[in-house]
């Protein structure tokens, strides 16, 4: 389990669908992949976005295979800014969910960085949580319980993603 930053500050969440798809045009016509780069994202109030099928591996523009790794990435650049506790508390909950679904270890938890050298990727600030060991225990203590992210589509995601435009979520 692999988290990344975008390292680009989002200043008003407000606007996390439209940087969404920013990541999307850049990861497609710019780099070439399939979709947007991970899994799943998490922005700044804790929600998270699928992103890509987990079924196919990521992709990096650094020297490592991503292949097996399952990748999500914080809206933020957490080099100059702190990471929000919503935030922690929805990375935590999106590599619980892809521990229990696909069995994996919570140990296995890492930094971008853990995995290529010539990054500071998921940035200082977020990297710290990977290392006290924080973001570990909070992803082990949910997997003793049920995690189930339930998908939304149609016009119950669009409620969402209009609420969370309005800033109320």
């Amino acid at each position: 389990m692999t988290l990344h930053h975008t390292a680009v500050a989002l200043d008003d969440n407000r606007e996390i669908t439209s940087r969404l798809r920013q990541h999307q045009r850049y990861h497609q016509d710019q780099q070439g992949w399939i979709d947007i780069a991970y899994h799943l994202g998490v922005d700044r109030r804790g929600n998270i976005f699928e992103l890509r099928t987990p079924e196919l591996a990521g992709d990096t523009a650094t020297s490592y295979d991503p292949t097996g790794h399952f990748l999500v990435v914080c809206e933020g650049d957490f080099d100059s800014e702190d990471v929000t506790e919503a935030q922690l508390r929805g990375v935590a909950l999106a590599f619980a969910w892809a521990a229990q679904t696909f069995n994996i270890e919570p140990s296995t938890l890492g930094g971008h960085q853990d995995f290529a050298s010539a990054t500071t990727c998921p940035g200082a600030n977020l990297q710290t949580h990977i290392l006290s060991g924080d973001l570990q225990r909070r992803v082990e203590k949910l997997v003793t319980g049920t995690v189930d992210l339930q998908p939304l589509c149609g016009p119950e995601a669009a409620a969402v993603v209009a609420a969370i435009e309005a800033g109320a979520r």
